[in-house]
Formats: structure tokens, sequence, C-alpha cells
């Protein structure tokens, strides 16, 4: 906790303000301005840590979800966006959903390994797999370690179903692998939140500019991956004017789909965000911070199954009436068909021992 906000000095190129300590600890630490030491932005360097694990696809029952198994090859995330909804897990780990959060990866690199066991249970059942639906597959860690191209191949192998997620334009080197897959049994979620660049700086520090991501759409498309933008989250107050202009942008570049979802806030993202806000665009705190209590009867979030993706009152249906004229006008989908289940195999391990007949 901060007592004086203005003092705050943001961490260069990360997205929390501060390092609020996780829940479940006993203790917490504060910050005080005393009025004699000015505060210093630091540098942080990121740490990543292995984890060993013997499964790896997790499930869910949320019905406002479209799938109920996903694979997250990292805990945390580098890109550092400060409205990330998956902060609040980071204190499952004891450590804070804040600047932890973006330095302190968990990487998994025994997942491809986890999966191919999995899949290959007499009793699996193949059902769309979401990758990277908590924290992105392709942060900056993917790029030496590769655990996400791993678990892709093992899913190329098993020839099932999978639906990418991702800020990272890196998604760009595994287009080979996706394109092996093809249509009926892949397809990638690219989020472009906003197209004005120093906004995205702030707000999602280490995520490759809105102009990269754009020309990443533009290669995916042309190695024939079909393409979903996200245009997540809508932040009142503050991106939901561009909704036009991003699902524009995207369809020129390739995608033939979107979806939307408003500024999500569960537990500790809504102080975390309100700092943010307060530190980088005080003039419309105020502003931006009422707008969200408009989608969720006057409180800053609200959990409730079919709300917390949606929200609701006037200015949430207006939203979605933009977001669904806009697609109309740009010609892409509202959804994308459903990817096959009945191509799953497991394949043939290859012994060198001979068949007796």
């Amino acid at each position: 906790m901060i007592n004086d906000i203005e003092r705050i000095v943001p961490t260069p190129t990360r997205g929390a303000v501060t390092n609020a300590t996780g829940r479940y600890e006993r203790h917490t630490r504060s910050r005080v301005a005393d009025g004699w030491t000015p505060a210093e932005a630091t540098v942080l360097r990121t740490e990543v840590r292995d984890e060993g694990v013997r499964r790896v696809i997790s499930s869910n029952a949320s019905p406002d979800l479209g799938f109920d198994r996903s694979i997250n090859p990292y805990r945390g995330c580098e890109h550092g966006c400060v409205y990330c909804y998956a902060r609040p897990t980071h204190a499952w780990l004891g450590l804070s959903p804040g600047l932890d959060f973006e330095t302190r990866i968990t990487a998994k690199p025994g997942a491809a390994d986890a999966l191919r066991r999995e899949l290959s249970g007499r009793s699996y059942v193949p059902r769309l797999i979401a990758l990277g639906a908590n924290t992105d597959p392709y942060q900056p860690a993917e790029r030496d370690r590769r655990i996400t191209r791993g678990v892709l191949e093992v899913l190329r192998d098993f020839r099932h179903p999978v639906a990418v997620t991702t800020k990272g334009t890196m998604v760009e080197r595994d287009a080979d692998v996706l394109a092996e897959l093809g249509t009926d049994l892949c397809r990638v979620g690219l989020s472009v939140t906003t197209l004005n660049a120093d906004l995205a700086r702030k707000l999602e520090p280490r995520v490759p500019s809105p102009a990269r991501r754009l020309r990443a759409i533009e290669v995916l498309a042309r190695a024939g991956v079909h393409v979903r933008v996200m245009v997540s989250p809508v932040i009142p107050g503050l991106t939901d004017h561009e909704v036009e202009a991003v699902i524009r942008a995207a369809s020129d570049a390739g995608a033939v789909a979107a979806s939307m979802i408003p500024l999500r806030l569960p537990r500790e993202v809504a102080p975390l965000f309100e700092e943010w806000l307060r530190v980088h665009y005080p003039e419309r705190a105020r502003k931006v911070l009422n707008r969200i209590r408009s989608f969720h009867d006057g409180k800053l979030y609200d959990a409730g199954f079919g709300q917390r993706m949606r929200g609701r009152g006037v200015h949430a249906d207006l939203l979605q009436a933009r977001f669904k004229r806009a697609c109309a006008e740009a010609g892409v989908a509202l959804r994308m068909p459903p990817l096959r289940t009945d191509l799953f195999r497991v394949p043939q391990v290859e012994t060198g021992q001979m068949s007796l007949f």
C-alpha cells in the first residue's frame, strides 16, 4: 500500500505500479513517503524458474467460456499488462499480483511430455484445448524455452483441436505447425487492445506494438491460419472509442473473426489498475472509474456468470451494439466454426521392434 499516489514513480517497462503483498500472506509491507528521500525508479530483472509437472491440462466449468480445458506453459507473464485478470493467481504461489506477477515467472519445461502422456491415456476423450487462456504462451521466455512450440507439436501429432490466445508476435515463428494443424484443428486469437502506441506502451509495456501485432495477423493469414482479433479488454472511457478502428484494421490485415470483452477487475486487479490510472492518467481517472462502475451496477467488478464478460446497463448495451455493427461493416464473423475432434489419433510409437505377423 502506498499512501501518496503522486509520489509513485513507475518502474520502467513494467505495468503494475506497486507490489502489494499477496492475499494469503500473514504479513503485509507498505511504503510510506517520509518527505525526505525522493522516490526513484528501479530496474527489475525478470526471474524464470522451472516447475515440474505430471499433468498439464487444466479444467474449468465456467458457462462463460467456450472451452473446458486449457494449457498454460507459464505462470505469471512478463508482458506486464496492468489489467490482466490472471494477476490474482500469483497469490497462490505466495507472490504479489503486482510486480511479482510480471517479473517472477514459472516455466513448465516438461509440459509437452506430460501432454503426450495425458493424450495417450485409454480413457482420454478429445475436446478443444485452449492454449494460453490464463497467461500468454508467447511471452518473452518462450523465445528460448520453446515450451509452447513443443506443446503445439504434440497436439499436431495427435491431430488434436487447439485454440491459441496471445498478444505475442512470436506466434509467427510457429506458423508452420499451426498451418499443419489446419483450419479444422486450429485457430489463433490475437489481442489488439488499442491502436495508440503510447497508450499501449503504458498499458501493456512488454507487448509488441499494435502495428506489429497487426502485421502478425497478416503473416498468419498468409500461412492459412484462421485468426480472430480480440478487442480485449475494452476500457470504458479510455479505449472504447477505438473499437471500430481496431476491427477495421484487423480485418484489413486478414482477421476472419472478432471478439470483445469489457475490462474485468477481479480481486487485486482493481486496486492495481486504479493506481496505474491515477499515475498515468490522473485527469481521466474519475471518468474511467465511474464508467467502469456503470457496467457493474456501481461496482468496479461483478464476478457473476453471464455478466463478468459483458457488463450490463446502457453503456454496456451500446458497446455491444457498436461492436456487432463494426463486425458487420468489416465483414468479420462474431463466431468461428467449431474445430473438429473426430480427427484425433494416438500416433504409433516407433520402437524398432518388428511385428511377429
